[in-house]
């Protein structure tokens, strides 16, 4: 059965539910599933908890579904360049579970590759460590943090064969690749949609295995903070 579907929302179709996890990929405004997420919000579904870096900006990206109170809770890093985001969280709105960024990253890569937990030394004697088991290697102390899986990923690359193969570029790779691995449903929406044998297997980043359905998409591109010379 082909992979390739003809949009965001026919992608989406018998995935989606009230009160899921849903992992979505990029950093900032770049590399994210934008289509996806309009899927997402088209589709009226509630109570999300949403693993994700950050959530975009007021407008676009995740911020789309923090303004139609579709997600219950973030599991990010940032909030910074979304007042809705942190109007939520300062009223008691919204749940938060902040991570240190690179935390947050190994805890996606963690549960795709099957890992419960790891320790870190990232947050030791911070609020980030209350309530977290703590343990001692080498004389050094270290925190328990939980790998993290999704009932759906949606990640966004740059190109894609019909057997769901994804190359990313640049910032993209950030967290779409280990997001792509942690989804038991992971949607990709792609620039380019190339034939099956195009793509050379050294240039593959996430393989097609991790894949179950792909989009070709259409992008904005925006940028978060433009900043130009007087």
């Amino acid at each position: 059965m082909s992979k390739v579907r003809a949009d965001a929302n026919s992608a989406l179709e018998g995935v989606l539910f009230d009160g899921m996890t849903i992992m979505a990929g990029g950093f900032g405004l770049c590399g994210i599933p934008e289509n996806l997420i309009k899927a997402i919000q088209t589709s009226g579904v509630k109570d999300l908890t949403v693993i994700s870096n950050n959530a975009g900006v007021d407008d676009f990206g995740l911020g789309m579904l923090l303004k139609t109170r579709q997600i219950k809770k973030m599991i990010s890093s940032y909030v910074g360049e979304n007042k809705e985001f942190e109007r939520q969280y300062l009223n008691g709105e919204l749940e938060l579970e902040f991570n240190p960024q690179g935390t947050l990253a190994e805890r996606c890569r963690a549960g795709g590759a099957g890992i419960p937990g790891f320790y870190t030394k990232t947050g030791v004697g911070t609020l980030i460590a209350e309530g977290k088991e703590h343990k001692e290697f080498n004389g050094e102390t270290y925190i328990l943090e939980t790998g993290l899986v999704a009932d759906l990923s949606i990640v966004k690359a740059w190109k894609a064969d019909h057997e769901g193969n994804l190359v990313y570029r640049k910032t993209a790779r950030n967290f779409n690749p280990m997001m792509a691995t942690a989804g038991k449903v992971t949607v990709a929406e792609v620039e380019e949609l190339v034939e099956t044998g195009e793509i050379d297997p050294d240039h593959i980043h996430t393989p097609g295995i991790y894949v179950k359905r792909i989009i070709k998409g259409e992008f904005e591109k925006r940028i978060e903070q433009r900043t130009l010379r007087a």
